[in-house]
């Protein structure tokens, strides 16, 4: 999952970057508004980190340019500013959340984490793209492959829809454990039977495995 990085401040870029790639993100990172500008407009990304006082177009003008052109890329306003009127400008001109600094690092990654599933479970479309291949229905929980439904128990649905909820992040076995079986008492060798078989109704590859984090679907 690719981030952009607007930020200006050598050592907070590097330690944002390097905190964002440890958590599994793919970061560009940009200390001029105008290069960002550019790659936005060439690339795709999930979030937008901006920062507001860089050299060449600041984080609001690019903000206030793309979104005049359409481009709805969640954005995330990292800012020293704390005046009410540099707070409302940037939810005017229509970033979906503010960090001010010092922050977090580990906020840092709660904000995009909570702005991705906003995004994608706030919108009028019931069905999310998990890969090229697979997308899921969440209204009716159904998995769909190339169109056609995959049968899964209902269990086997739950998992499936929790992993979507949390595209692209791994979700430890004790979070399943937890969220999905609601703390009953299952051990974990029955949940990777239970991905296992998930696995053989759909791809090895499916649901990707990270040693002692634990499970998702997606890139």
């Amino acid at each position: 999952m690719k981030l952009l990085l607007l930020e200006d401040d050598y050592l907070y870029k590097v330690t944002i970057q390097d905190f964002l790639i440890q958590s599994g993100y793919e970061v560009e990172e940009y200390e001029d508004g105008d290069a960002a500008l550019e790659a936005i407009y060439a690339g795709q990304y999930a979030v937008l980190l901006l920062d507001i006082r860089v050299p060449g177009k600041d984080g609001y003008e690019i903000l206030s340019q793309i979104r005049s052109d359409g481009i709805e890329t969640p954005a995330i306003i990292l800012t020293s500013l704390t005046d009410i009127d540099a707070l409302s400008r940037g939810y005017e001109l229509g970033c979906s959340d503010y960090l001010r600094k010092p922050f977090e690092l580990k906020e840092l990654q709660y904000r995009i984490e909570q702005v991705i599933r906003t995004q994608r479970f706030g919108s009028t479309h019931k069905r999310v793209q998990i890969d090229a291949r697979y997308q899921f229905d969440i209204r009716e929980e159904r998995l769909l492959r190339e169109g056609s439904e995959v049968e899964l128990s209902a269990i086997e649905r739950r998992v499936v829809s929790h992993l979507v909820q949390n595209l692209g992040f791994f979700v430890s076995m004790g979070t399943l454990q937890e969220q999905v079986w609601e703390g009953k008492d299952i051990t974990y060798a029955d949940i990777r039977m239970c991905i296992k078989r998930i696995r053989e109704k759909t791809d090895k590859e499916f649901i990707r495995t990270k040693k002692l984090v634990g499970y998702r679907v997606g890139t």
